[in-house]
């Protein structure tokens, strides 16, 4: 009979698979400073040389970051996927929003019934906090405070999901329409009853993810994101003709 050996992984390795872990499970989040060495050593009762080790590893992957002036930081692992150019083409076609929100809607709406479905105590206890901190941004806060908050909501019901695969791709695209979303609120909101009406949406996203109906959940998704498509698309219209009759006009002889 033969048997094979029983091999003890190096305390390093253990360590690199617990960060990795919580970092995929939305535990330590992009921009996460983690302790000290000292304090995180002693925290995961290992010697200090073997959590060096590990770090490095977790530098060379490209999960952490030693910045200059101290300090060991999360990288943002979805960030590879934001590039400039577009950015840059979110900012040059508005058109391209309605693109790249018609995918975030179809994320949100499984993101939505998923969390419904399986959020525990801790996960609507986040949600709850973040609807609230939602709800006094309308009114008082700027744009962009409005629009973190906006995210930061939506992405707490994605993180609800349990789904560190949609997790992870949702927090991608948030990061690439963040660089636009501050004008974009601006747009709605200059619609008749364009706030009321997304307040209303979130209120009834909310409602739906608390009270775990999955199916009311996804429907809210659904609507809230539809909504905010079709007044993009529309503005980005208006846009586009204004600037075919700019051009127009530029070209008539005096």
């Amino acid at each position: 009979m033969q048997f094979k050996s029983v091999k003890v992984p190096k305390v390093s390795a253990t360590i690199v698979g617990q960060i990795e872990d919580m970092i995929l499970d939305g535990v330590l989040k992009p921009g996460d400073r983690l302790p000290a060495e000292r304090d995180l050593a002693q925290q995961l009762d290992v010697s200090r040389a073997s959590l060096r080790e590990a770090l490095g590893v977790l530098q060379a992957r490209g999960l952490l970051q030693a910045r200059r002036g101290g300090g060991t930081y999360v990288c943002d692992v979805a960030a590879d996927t934001v590039t400039e150019p577009l950015i840059h083409l979110l900012k040059q076609r508005p058109d391209a929003v309605g693109d790249f929100l018609e995918v975030r809607s179809v994320l949100e709406e499984m993101a939505a019934q998923f969390a419904a479905i399986r959020a525990n105590d801790v996960d609507r206890e986040i949600i709850a906090m973040r609807f609230s901190a939602l709800e006094s941004t309308y009114q008082t806060a700027e744009r962009m405070t409005n629009a973190d908050a906006d995210l930061a909501f939506h992405m707490a019901i994605a993180d609800a999901s349990h789904n560190v695969a949609l997790v992870q791709v949702m927090r991608g695209l948030f990061n690439l329409l963040r660089a636009t979303i501050a004008d974009n609120l601006d747009r709605i909101y200059a619609e008749a009853g364009g706030m009321d009406a997304i307040r209303r949406q979130h209120r009834d996203l909310y409602d739906a993810v608390m009270a775990g109906d999955g199916d009311a959940a996804r429907r809210s998704a659904r609507t809230h994101l539809g909504f905010v498509v079709s007044v993009l698309r529309g503005s980005a219209d208006e846009i586009l003709r204004q600037e075919r009759s700019r051009r127009r006009l530029e070209n008539i002889d005096g």
